[in-house]
């Protein structure tokens, strides 16, 4: 079970569907990316982020089941 994953979201209708599924959640979610990390939940905080390249999204949850959750709704930014 994996609380992070490496995200592609290269796209504005990508960064918004990410944005959308990551305030599904009860936890924070925050993207990492170097040295910068921001609130997943924030969608000007995401389009801050050069998002050339791929960011790492974590959620901060000891609940399986909503770890689970994370990695069902995320999987598909995955994939670039």
């Amino acid at each position: 079970m994996r609380n992070k994953m490496v995200i592609y979201l290269m796209q504005v209708e990508r960064v918004k569907d990410f944005v959308d599924a990551a305030n599904k959640f009860e936890s924070d979610v925050d993207i990492m990316m170097g040295r910068y990390i921001v609130n997943a939940k924030s969608i000007m905080g995401v389009l801050s982020l050069d998002l050339s390249s791929a960011v790492e999204v974590v959620i901060h949850s000891e609940n399986p089941e909503e770890i689970t959750y994370f990695n069902n709704i995320m999987a598909p930014f995955e994939t670039v």
